[in-house]
């Protein structure tokens, strides 16, 4: 039963998602050219942030970009990012 319901949402993750190999592979090479050009200190929510929004791209570029929950996952990352900043009184552009 429960291999089932694994097989089960595997199979809806690939549709929307595309083949766990394939997005690996694309997120491991975003996450690989930012993190190897960047130049400045980045916080750990800010770090945090960025791999997940390049694996949210990943999962745009490898599967269906067209899924909602991809781009507001993106905006979601984002905005913990700048409330806090804001919190902090971090406003300038």
């Amino acid at each position: 039963m429960v291999n089932n319901m694994i097989d089960d949402i595997l199979v809806e993750r690939e549709a929307t998602h595309g083949s766990f190999e394939s997005q690996a592979n694309l997120a491991r090479a975003l996450k690989d050219a930012f993190w190897e050009n960047i130049s400045t200190h980045l916080e750990d929510d800010q770090s945090e942030a960025i791999d997940m929004i390049l694996h949210k791209i990943a999962r745009i570029g490898s599967g269906n970009p067209d899924f909602l929950d991809h781009w507001v996952d993106i905006i979601g990352y984002a905005t913990l990012v700048k409330n806090r900043l804001e919190k902090n009184g971090r406003r300038e552009a």
